[in-house]
């Protein structure tokens, strides 16, 4: 069995969306026959992409959420029936020891994701990391670990600000 993890930023197009849709099932496609398993933490954009490809092609879909207040204060409306959709549909749903969503709570939700998965898709577009919670940074903590990654940045793929996340 694989597991594989996600890492990705939250803004992208809706243009991008298609674009990174297909580009995930291409690299999730050769791991389906060996029992895959996806891990992500469902935010907006990348990590709930992900976790819908990864159920499309019959994996298992593994959540972690960092603190018990994730729901109620960080998912946006627009993101939310598509959030409880795939909380609904996942094997498992861990919630971290934290009861507010801070950067300390996405850390430890990054980190507890790095130690559950054998390999770790970045969809990511190579900036520098801008925090210590963000894509390229869970990147590079993911490498000095020795872990696999896969980036996934497909051709004309944009993101709807220069937020780095």
């Amino acid at each position: 069995m694989v597991r594989i993890g996600i890492t990705g930023h939250m803004d992208l197009t809706a243009s991008s969306v298609g674009l990174v849709r297909a580009a995930l099932l291409e690299t999730l496609a050769p791991h389906v026959p060996d029992g895959l398993t996806g891990v992500s933490c469902i935010a907006a954009g990348a990590d709930s992409i992900f976790a819908e490809v990864v159920l499309e092609v019959g994996g298992g879909l593994e959540v972690i959420l960092p603190a018990a207040d994730y729901r109620e204060r960080k998912v946006k409306a627009d993101h939310a029936e598509m959030f409880d959709r795939l909380v609904r549909r996942a094997e498992s749903v861990r919630v971290m020891p934290y009861a507010v969503s801070d950067r300390a709570a996405y850390e430890a939700a990054n980190e507890a994701l790095l130690e559950s998965v054998n390999l770790l898709v970045a969809v990511w577009d190579g900036r520098a990391p801008a925090d210590r919670g963000g894509t390229a940074s869970v990147v590079e903590q993911a490498r000095s670990k020795g872990l696999e990654v896969r980036i996934v940045w497909p051709d004309g793929a944009e993101r709807s600000s220069d937020r780095r996340t």
